[in-house]
Protein backbone atom coordinates (compact mmCIF):
# COMPACT_ATOMS: atom_id res chain seq x y z
CA UNK A 1 0.00 0.00 0.00
CA UNK A 2 2.56 2.35 0.85
CA UNK A 3 4.27 1.61 -2.13
CA UNK A 4 1.50 2.73 -4.28
CA UNK A 5 0.51 6.23 -1.68
CA UNK A 6 4.48 7.04 -2.10
CA UNK A 7 3.90 7.33 -5.80
CA UNK A 8 2.33 10.64 -5.23
CA UNK A 9 5.79 11.87 -5.50
CA UNK A 10 6.23 11.71 -9.07
CA UNK A 11 6.19 14.47 -11.42
CA UNK A 12 2.58 15.52 -12.85
CA UNK A 13 2.07 14.48 -16.43
CA UNK A 14 2.36 16.99 -19.49
CA UNK A 15 -0.86 16.68 -21.57
CA UNK A 16 -0.83 14.17 -24.83
CA UNK A 17 -1.02 17.05 -26.75
CA UNK A 18 1.93 19.36 -25.40
CA UNK A 19 3.75 15.66 -24.74
CA UNK A 20 3.87 14.71 -28.73
CA UNK A 21 4.03 18.27 -29.96
CA UNK A 22 5.53 20.67 -27.65
CA UNK A 23 9.17 21.47 -27.63
CA UNK A 24 11.53 19.24 -26.20
CA UNK A 25 14.60 20.56 -24.42
CA UNK A 26 17.42 20.05 -26.15
CA UNK A 27 20.15 17.26 -24.73
CA UNK A 28 22.72 18.84 -22.97
CA UNK A 29 25.75 18.75 -25.05
CA UNK A 30 28.68 16.65 -23.71
CA UNK A 31 31.40 18.74 -22.45
CA UNK A 32 35.24 18.90 -23.84
CA UNK A 33 37.39 16.02 -22.42
CA UNK A 34 39.65 18.72 -20.72
CA UNK A 35 36.81 19.87 -18.96
CA UNK A 36 35.53 16.85 -17.93
CA UNK A 37 38.53 15.87 -16.83
CA UNK A 38 38.83 18.89 -14.23
CA UNK A 39 35.56 19.09 -13.31
CA UNK A 40 36.16 14.97 -12.03
CA UNK A 41 38.70 16.80 -9.61
CA UNK A 42 36.00 19.57 -8.51
CA UNK A 43 33.41 16.16 -8.01
CA UNK A 44 35.61 14.51 -6.01
CA UNK A 45 36.15 17.63 -3.65
CA UNK A 46 32.38 17.72 -3.34
CA UNK A 47 31.86 13.95 -2.61
CA UNK A 48 34.29 14.44 -0.12
CA UNK A 49 31.50 16.23 2.24
CA UNK A 50 30.05 13.20 2.19
CA UNK A 51 26.44 14.60 1.39
CA UNK A 52 26.03 15.68 -2.14
CA UNK A 53 26.63 12.50 -4.50
CA UNK A 54 24.45 13.26 -7.46
CA UNK A 55 27.09 15.61 -9.74
CA UNK A 56 26.06 14.64 -12.89
CA UNK A 57 22.27 15.17 -14.51
CA UNK A 58 22.09 13.46 -17.82
CA UNK A 59 25.67 12.72 -18.54
CA UNK A 60 26.32 16.64 -17.72
CA UNK A 61 27.99 18.54 -14.87
CA UNK A 62 25.43 19.24 -12.28
CA UNK A 63 28.19 21.75 -10.81
CA UNK A 64 30.26 24.99 -12.09
CA UNK A 65 33.84 25.50 -10.13
CA UNK A 66 33.76 29.17 -11.60
CA UNK A 67 31.73 31.55 -8.77
CA UNK A 68 29.60 34.21 -9.91
CA UNK A 69 31.09 36.89 -8.31
CA UNK A 70 28.79 39.66 -6.75
CA UNK A 71 29.73 43.36 -5.43
CA UNK A 72 27.93 44.20 -1.90
CA UNK A 73 25.68 46.33 -4.26
CA UNK A 74 24.47 43.53 -6.87
CA UNK A 75 24.00 41.70 -3.43
CA UNK A 76 21.83 44.03 -1.79
CA UNK A 77 19.94 44.70 -4.93
CA UNK A 78 19.17 41.04 -4.74
CA UNK A 79 18.02 40.51 -1.55
CA UNK A 80 15.93 43.89 -1.48
CA UNK A 81 14.04 42.56 -3.97
CA UNK A 82 13.33 38.87 -2.57
CA UNK A 83 12.64 40.46 1.07
CA UNK A 84 10.11 42.98 -0.81
CA UNK A 85 8.41 40.35 -2.49
CA UNK A 86 8.66 38.05 0.92
CA UNK A 87 6.87 41.12 3.00
CA UNK A 88 3.99 41.52 0.46
CA UNK A 89 3.29 37.52 1.08
CA UNK A 90 3.25 37.70 4.77
CA UNK A 91 0.46 40.79 4.43
CA UNK A 92 -1.40 38.85 2.24
CA UNK A 93 -1.40 35.83 4.43
CA UNK A 94 -2.26 38.36 7.48
CA UNK A 95 -5.29 39.41 4.99
CA UNK A 96 -6.58 35.71 4.20
CA UNK A 97 -6.91 35.01 8.13
CA UNK A 98 -9.52 37.63 8.63
CA UNK A 99 -10.94 37.72 5.42
CA UNK A 100 -11.51 33.94 4.69
CA UNK A 101 -13.48 35.10 1.44
CA UNK A 102 -10.17 35.71 -0.26
CA UNK A 103 -9.47 31.92 0.00
CA UNK A 104 -12.52 31.57 -2.74
CA UNK A 105 -10.25 32.97 -5.42
CA UNK A 106 -6.77 30.62 -4.77
CA UNK A 107 -9.05 27.68 -5.24
CA UNK A 108 -7.55 25.40 -2.26
CA UNK A 109 -9.06 22.32 -2.04
CA UNK A 110 -10.55 21.14 1.34
CA UNK A 111 -7.64 19.56 3.26
CA UNK A 112 -5.65 22.84 1.93
CA UNK A 113 -7.90 24.60 3.35
CA UNK A 114 -7.40 22.92 6.97
CA UNK A 115 -3.81 22.86 6.19
CA UNK A 116 -3.84 26.74 6.12
CA UNK A 117 -6.62 27.09 9.29
CA UNK A 118 -5.02 25.02 10.94
CA UNK A 119 -2.08 27.30 11.31
CA UNK A 120 -2.93 30.51 9.57
CA UNK A 121 -1.40 32.89 9.69
CA UNK A 122 1.51 31.24 10.03
CA UNK A 123 3.20 30.14 7.44
CA UNK A 124 6.88 31.48 7.00
CA UNK A 125 9.98 29.59 8.11
CA UNK A 126 12.65 29.15 5.77
CA UNK A 127 11.86 30.63 1.74
CA UNK A 128 14.26 30.90 -1.55
CA UNK A 129 12.56 33.93 -3.59
CA UNK A 130 13.82 33.23 -7.68
CA UNK A 131 15.42 36.66 -8.72
CA UNK A 132 16.05 37.07 -12.08
CA UNK A 133 18.36 40.21 -13.84
CA UNK A 134 16.91 42.00 -16.39
CA UNK A 135 16.92 45.42 -18.53
CA UNK A 136 14.63 46.95 -15.41
CA UNK A 137 16.53 45.83 -12.56
CA UNK A 138 15.57 42.56 -10.77
CA UNK A 139 12.30 40.14 -10.73
CA UNK A 140 11.26 37.68 -8.70
CA UNK A 141 8.90 35.32 -10.42
CA UNK A 142 8.23 33.50 -7.59
CA UNK A 143 8.47 32.61 -4.40
CA UNK A 144 9.12 28.70 -2.57
CA UNK A 145 7.82 29.06 0.32
CA UNK A 146 6.78 25.62 1.05
CA UNK A 147 9.80 23.37 1.14
CA UNK A 148 12.68 25.24 -0.89
CA UNK A 149 15.60 23.38 -1.65
CA UNK A 150 19.34 23.89 -3.18
CA UNK A 151 20.62 24.11 0.54
CA UNK A 152 23.38 21.79 -0.26
CA UNK A 153 24.61 22.69 -3.34
CA UNK A 154 24.81 26.24 -2.52
CA UNK A 155 26.15 25.96 0.78
CA UNK A 156 28.75 23.29 0.06
CA UNK A 157 29.82 24.72 -3.58
CA UNK A 158 30.12 28.20 -1.81
CA UNK A 159 32.72 26.77 1.08
CA UNK A 160 35.04 24.95 -1.56
CA UNK A 161 34.73 28.32 -3.82
CA UNK A 162 35.93 30.44 -0.57
CA UNK A 163 38.42 28.22 -0.12
CA UNK A 164 39.92 28.43 -3.35
CA UNK A 165 39.42 32.53 -3.76
CA UNK A 166 40.81 34.08 -0.37
CA UNK A 167 39.92 37.30 0.54
CA UNK A 168 36.21 36.67 -1.16
CA UNK A 169 33.29 36.23 1.76
CA UNK A 170 30.86 32.72 1.49
CA UNK A 171 27.71 34.53 1.05
CA UNK A 172 25.94 31.07 2.54
CA UNK A 173 28.28 30.97 5.56
CA UNK A 174 25.28 31.68 8.00
CA UNK A 175 23.22 29.83 6.39
CA UNK A 176 22.82 26.83 8.59
CA UNK A 177 23.02 28.70 11.86
CA UNK A 178 20.80 31.02 10.87
CA UNK A 179 17.86 28.05 10.10
CA UNK A 180 19.03 26.16 13.50
CA UNK A 181 18.34 29.43 15.11
CA UNK A 182 14.94 29.74 13.49
CA UNK A 183 14.13 26.02 14.20
CA UNK A 184 14.67 26.64 18.31
CA UNK A 185 12.89 29.70 18.53
CA UNK A 186 9.62 28.24 17.11
CA UNK A 187 9.87 25.06 18.54
CA UNK A 188 10.01 27.42 22.36
CA UNK A 189 7.29 29.53 21.03
CA UNK A 190 5.25 26.41 20.40
CA UNK A 191 6.28 24.00 22.55
CA UNK A 192 7.71 26.15 25.87
CA UNK A 193 10.97 24.82 25.62
CA UNK A 194 14.10 24.18 23.28
CA UNK A 195 14.20 21.15 20.76
CA UNK A 196 15.90 18.28 21.90
CA UNK A 197 14.69 15.34 19.41
CA UNK A 198 14.16 16.82 15.38
CA UNK A 199 11.82 14.62 13.05
CA UNK A 200 12.96 15.59 9.55
CA UNK A 201 10.13 14.67 7.37
CA UNK A 202 10.61 14.18 3.72
CA UNK A 203 9.95 11.51 0.49
CA UNK A 204 12.08 8.47 1.61
CA UNK A 205 11.60 6.93 -1.72
CA UNK A 206 13.11 10.42 -4.03
CA UNK A 207 16.75 10.59 -3.73
CA UNK A 208 17.31 14.26 -5.03
CA UNK A 209 16.88 16.20 -1.77
CA UNK A 210 18.63 13.66 -0.05
CA UNK A 211 21.68 15.74 0.31
CA UNK A 212 19.50 18.73 1.60
CA UNK A 213 18.61 16.38 4.58
CA UNK A 214 21.87 14.89 5.55
CA UNK A 215 22.85 18.68 5.42
CA UNK A 216 19.96 19.26 7.82
CA UNK A 217 21.24 16.16 9.69
CA UNK A 218 24.61 17.74 9.97
CA UNK A 219 22.98 21.12 10.92
CA UNK A 220 20.85 19.77 13.96
CA UNK A 221 23.55 17.42 15.35
CA UNK A 222 26.27 20.27 15.76
CA UNK A 223 23.41 21.85 18.03
CA UNK A 224 23.06 19.21 19.82
CA UNK A 225 19.80 18.13 19.10
CA UNK A 226 18.97 13.78 18.35
CA UNK A 227 17.44 13.90 14.95
CA UNK A 228 15.36 10.92 13.29
CA UNK A 229 13.98 11.07 9.57
CA UNK A 230 10.97 9.56 7.80
CA UNK A 231 8.20 10.16 5.47
CA UNK A 232 4.60 11.45 6.68
CA UNK A 233 3.60 7.11 6.73
CA UNK A 234 5.99 6.93 9.55
CA UNK A 235 4.25 9.33 11.66
CA UNK A 236 2.34 7.97 15.02
CA UNK A 237 0.20 9.35 17.52
CA UNK A 238 2.01 9.20 21.17
CA UNK A 239 0.94 9.44 24.68
CA UNK A 240 0.07 12.80 26.30
CA UNK A 241 -0.89 14.38 22.48
CA UNK A 242 2.79 13.82 21.08
CA UNK A 243 3.86 13.28 17.50
CA UNK A 244 6.76 11.08 17.16
CA UNK A 245 8.62 9.24 14.16
CA UNK A 246 8.95 5.50 14.53
CA UNK A 247 7.84 5.53 17.71
CA UNK A 248 10.21 8.17 19.17
CA UNK A 249 8.53 12.05 20.05
CA UNK A 250 10.01 14.63 18.28
CA UNK A 251 9.71 18.31 19.62
CA UNK A 252 9.94 20.21 16.02
CA UNK A 253 9.36 18.43 12.76
CA UNK A 254 11.34 20.05 9.52
CA UNK A 255 8.82 19.32 7.00
CA UNK A 256 10.47 18.91 3.77
CA UNK A 257 7.37 16.50 2.15
CA UNK A 258 5.28 19.54 -0.38
CA UNK A 259 1.32 20.19 1.27
CA UNK A 260 0.44 19.66 -2.24
CA UNK A 261 0.97 16.16 -1.36
CA UNK A 262 -0.21 15.90 2.14
CA UNK A 263 -3.50 17.13 1.06
CA UNK A 264 -6.08 15.75 -2.49
CA UNK A 265 -3.49 15.12 -5.91
CA UNK A 266 -6.21 16.50 -8.45
CA UNK A 267 -5.07 16.99 -12.08
CA UNK A 268 -3.99 20.57 -13.63
CA UNK A 269 -4.99 19.34 -17.12
CA UNK A 270 -8.67 18.33 -18.15
CA UNK A 271 -7.19 15.44 -20.47
CA UNK A 272 -5.31 14.05 -17.30
CA UNK A 273 -7.43 10.79 -15.67
CA UNK A 274 -5.62 11.75 -12.02
CA UNK A 275 -4.17 10.15 -10.25
CA UNK A 276 -3.70 6.56 -8.55
CA UNK A 277 -3.69 7.88 -4.91
CA UNK A 278 -5.50 10.75 -5.01
CA UNK A 279 -6.73 11.16 -1.19
CA UNK A 280 -5.14 12.97 1.22
CA UNK A 281 -2.76 11.71 3.97
CA UNK A 282 -5.51 12.13 6.71
CA UNK A 283 -4.00 9.96 8.96
CA UNK A 284 -0.78 11.54 8.86
CA UNK A 285 -2.00 14.97 9.11
CA UNK A 286 -4.09 14.11 11.67
CA UNK A 287 -1.41 12.67 13.81
CA UNK A 288 0.92 15.91 13.00
CA UNK A 289 -1.76 18.59 13.31
CA UNK A 290 -2.76 17.87 16.53
CA UNK A 291 0.24 18.03 18.08
CA UNK A 292 0.88 20.55 16.61
CA UNK A 293 -2.60 22.14 17.62
CA UNK A 294 -1.97 21.54 20.95
CA UNK A 295 1.36 23.03 21.33
CA UNK A 296 3.22 19.50 21.97
CA UNK A 297 5.45 19.69 18.53
CA UNK A 298 6.17 22.67 16.04
CA UNK A 299 6.62 22.36 12.48
CA UNK A 300 8.66 23.95 10.13
CA UNK A 301 7.37 25.20 7.64
CA UNK A 302 4.18 25.92 9.14
CA UNK A 303 1.13 24.02 7.32
CA UNK A 304 -0.10 28.00 6.29
CA UNK A 305 2.89 27.66 3.73
CA UNK A 306 0.20 25.82 1.23
CA UNK A 307 -1.18 29.34 0.79
CA UNK A 308 2.00 31.46 -0.49
CA UNK A 309 2.92 28.73 -2.15
CA UNK A 310 0.44 28.56 -4.42
CA UNK A 311 0.92 30.65 -7.30
CA UNK A 312 -2.75 32.23 -7.46
CA UNK A 313 -1.67 33.75 -4.53
CA UNK A 314 0.64 35.94 -6.99
CA UNK A 315 -2.07 37.15 -9.06
CA UNK A 316 -4.20 37.48 -5.61
CA UNK A 317 -0.90 40.23 -4.61
CA UNK A 318 -2.43 42.20 -7.57
CA UNK A 319 -5.78 41.77 -7.47
CA UNK A 320 -5.58 43.51 -3.60
CA UNK A 321 -2.54 45.39 -4.03
CA UNK A 322 -4.67 48.48 -3.83
CA UNK A 323 -5.29 47.60 -0.21
CA UNK A 324 -1.96 46.94 0.62
CA UNK A 325 0.74 49.48 1.95
CA UNK A 326 1.77 51.99 -0.15
CA UNK A 327 5.36 51.08 -0.24
CA UNK A 328 3.98 47.13 -1.13
CA UNK A 329 2.50 48.43 -4.00
CA UNK A 330 5.22 50.57 -5.40
CA UNK A 331 7.17 47.11 -4.68
CA UNK A 332 5.07 44.67 -6.22
CA UNK A 333 5.18 46.78 -9.13
CA UNK A 334 8.88 47.21 -9.15
CA UNK A 335 9.52 43.49 -8.48
CA UNK A 336 6.89 40.94 -9.45
CA UNK A 337 5.86 40.40 -12.70
CA UNK A 338 2.14 41.09 -13.48
CA UNK A 339 0.17 37.64 -12.74
CA UNK A 340 -3.57 37.28 -13.28
CA UNK A 341 -5.74 33.85 -12.56
CA UNK A 342 -6.51 32.07 -15.39
CA UNK A 343 -9.83 32.13 -15.62
CA UNK A 344 -9.65 36.03 -15.02
CA UNK A 345 -6.70 36.64 -17.22
CA UNK A 346 -7.85 38.01 -20.63
CA UNK A 347 -7.65 34.78 -23.21
CA UNK A 348 -8.04 36.72 -26.26
CA UNK A 349 -4.68 38.59 -25.16
CA UNK A 350 -3.20 35.87 -24.00
CA UNK A 351 -3.77 34.07 -27.75
CA UNK A 352 -2.67 37.45 -29.77
CA UNK A 353 0.26 38.44 -27.57
CA UNK A 354 1.44 34.90 -27.20
CA UNK A 355 4.94 35.97 -26.65
CA UNK A 356 4.31 38.28 -23.84
CA UNK A 357 3.19 35.43 -21.27
CA UNK A 358 4.02 32.38 -19.48
CA UNK A 359 1.60 29.71 -17.58
CA UNK A 360 2.15 28.24 -14.37
CA UNK A 361 0.12 25.61 -12.73
CA UNK A 362 -0.58 26.25 -8.59
CA UNK A 363 1.66 23.82 -7.24
CA UNK A 364 4.27 22.96 -10.18
CA UNK A 365 8.26 23.37 -9.39
CA UNK A 366 11.30 23.26 -10.90
CA UNK A 367 10.30 24.16 -14.50
CA UNK A 368 7.17 21.29 -14.18
CA UNK A 369 4.38 22.37 -15.29
CA UNK A 370 5.11 26.22 -16.97
CA UNK A 371 4.26 27.11 -20.83
CA UNK A 372 6.35 29.51 -21.94
CA UNK A 373 4.40 31.42 -25.06
CA UNK A 374 7.42 31.96 -27.13
CA UNK A 375 9.31 28.90 -26.85
CA UNK A 376 5.69 26.95 -27.67
CA UNK A 377 4.54 26.74 -31.03
CA UNK A 378 1.05 28.03 -31.69
CA UNK A 379 -0.69 25.16 -31.53
CA UNK A 380 0.69 24.17 -28.52
CA UNK A 381 -0.02 26.72 -26.90
CA UNK A 382 -3.96 26.82 -27.87
CA UNK A 383 -3.74 23.14 -26.72
CA UNK A 384 -2.37 24.64 -22.97
CA UNK A 385 -5.21 27.26 -22.76
CA UNK A 386 -7.94 24.79 -24.18
CA UNK A 387 -6.95 21.81 -21.67
CA UNK A 388 -5.74 23.32 -18.40
CA UNK A 389 -7.96 23.71 -15.84
CA UNK A 390 -8.77 27.72 -15.25
CA UNK A 391 -8.68 27.52 -11.37
CA UNK A 392 -5.17 25.70 -11.20
CA UNK A 393 -3.06 28.06 -13.35
CA UNK A 394 -1.93 31.75 -13.52
CA UNK A 395 -0.64 33.79 -16.38
CA UNK A 396 2.21 35.83 -15.84
CA UNK A 397 3.92 38.22 -17.83
CA UNK A 398 7.53 36.82 -19.05
CA UNK A 399 10.53 39.27 -18.96
CA UNK A 400 13.72 38.39 -20.28
CA UNK A 401 16.28 37.63 -17.97
CA UNK A 402 20.23 37.88 -18.24
CA UNK A 403 22.42 35.71 -17.61
CA UNK A 404 26.56 36.22 -16.76
CA UNK A 405 27.23 34.27 -19.96
CA UNK A 406 25.55 35.07 -23.41
CA UNK A 407 22.58 32.84 -24.13
CA UNK A 408 22.33 32.02 -20.90
CA UNK A 409 19.89 32.87 -17.68
CA UNK A 410 20.54 32.97 -13.97
CA UNK A 411 18.61 32.46 -11.27
CA UNK A 412 19.36 34.27 -8.23
CA UNK A 413 17.53 31.90 -5.49
CA UNK A 414 17.77 34.11 -2.12
CA UNK A 415 17.30 32.22 0.89
CA UNK A 416 15.16 34.10 3.20
CA UNK A 417 14.94 32.99 7.02
CA UNK A 418 11.84 34.37 8.85
CA UNK A 419 11.85 37.31 6.00
CA UNK A 420 15.48 38.02 5.56
CA UNK A 421 17.35 37.32 3.08
CA UNK A 422 20.31 34.91 4.60
CA UNK A 423 21.86 33.07 0.75
CA UNK A 424 21.92 32.26 -2.92
CA UNK A 425 21.26 29.54 -4.65
CA UNK A 426 22.60 30.51 -7.92
CA UNK A 427 21.47 27.98 -10.90
CA UNK A 428 22.72 28.69 -14.59
CA UNK A 429 21.58 27.25 -17.73
CA UNK A 430 20.70 28.01 -21.28
CA UNK A 431 17.53 29.19 -21.68
CA UNK A 432 14.94 29.04 -18.68
CA UNK A 433 16.01 27.41 -15.36
CA UNK A 434 14.80 23.76 -14.95
CA UNK A 435 16.27 20.42 -13.45
CA UNK A 436 19.58 20.60 -15.82
CA UNK A 437 20.64 23.87 -14.40
CA UNK A 438 23.73 23.93 -13.21
CA UNK A 439 24.49 24.95 -9.53
CA UNK A 440 27.33 27.95 -9.19
CA UNK A 441 28.80 28.92 -6.27
CA UNK A 442 28.02 32.71 -4.85
CA UNK A 443 31.11 34.75 -3.64
CA UNK A 444 30.83 38.63 -2.20
CA UNK A 445 33.65 40.02 -3.98
CA UNK A 446 36.36 42.20 -1.17
CA UNK A 447 36.00 45.42 -1.41
CA UNK A 448 38.85 46.82 -2.89
CA UNK A 449 38.07 44.22 -5.78
CA UNK A 450 34.23 45.84 -6.20
CA UNK A 451 33.77 48.05 -9.65
CA UNK A 452 33.71 52.20 -9.21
Amino acid sequence: MNAIRESRCSRRSVPRRLRSHGPRAPAPPRPPEHALSGYEDYARRLTGTGILTDLWVDGAPRFRQAPVLLSAAQRDALYAAAEAVTEAHHQLAMRCAVEPALLDRLALSPFQRLMWTSAAPRWHGIARADVFLTAEGPQVCELNSDTPSGQAEAVLGGALACADHPGHADLNEDLGPRFCQLVARLTEHETGHAPRRVGILYPTEMTEDLSLVLLYQRWFAAQGWEVRTGSPYNLQALPGGRAGLFGEPCDVFVRHYKTDWWGERLPVWNSDPGYPDEAPLARALDVLLSASLRGRAAVVNPFGAVLTQNKRALALLWEERDRLPAHTQTNLARYLPYTARLEAAPLEELRREQDRWVLKSDYGCEGDEVVIGRDTSPGDWEAALRLAIPTRWVAQRYFEAQGELPGESTNYGVYLIAGQASGLFIRQQAGRTDTHAQSAPALLLPRDHEPG
